[in-house]
């Protein structure tokens, strides 16, 4: 796998676009989606930016491994994709999961809240 491959997989799997990519790098869109595509050559810094945004060891960034597994099923209903490369990432991924699963849960109890009032108040006008 070439590491222009390898930073848009790890881009996905962080659930970040490449629009936030290029904000976090301090670049155009254009120049990071160039980037993706293998149009341009990394330096150093470049390489630095992306490992500090994926929590990883540049080593760790620019090592191919080969030994990778992909899972990418799409249907109209459902959408996943599965990439095997680095527990770390894998574990990255899941906390992001379940940090998201707590925001709509927060989300769900304050909307519960919000319809509670207006029960509430509703009951009040017809009392009166």
């Amino acid at each position: 796998m070439k590491l222009n491959q390898k930073i848009r997989i790890l881009r996905e799997q962080n659930l970040l676009t490449q629009e936030e990519m290029a904000d976090k790098m301090n670049m155009s869109l254009n120049g990071y989606a160039r980037i993706e595509r293998g149009e341009t050559k990394l330096h150093l810094d470049k390489l630095e930016k992306i490992a500090k945004i994926f929590d990883m060891d540049i080593i760790e960034l620019i090592t191919t491994d080969n030994n990778n597994i992909f899972l990418i099923n799409e249907n109209s209903q459902l959408s996943s994709n599965y990439y095997n490369n680095s527990p770390n990432i894998e574990n990255e991924k899941l906390k992001l999961i379940i940090i998201h699963k707590d925001e709509l849960l927060k989300q769900k109890e304050k909307e519960i809240q919000k319809l509670e009032e207006i029960i509430a108040l509703l009951k009040d006008k017809l009392v009166q």
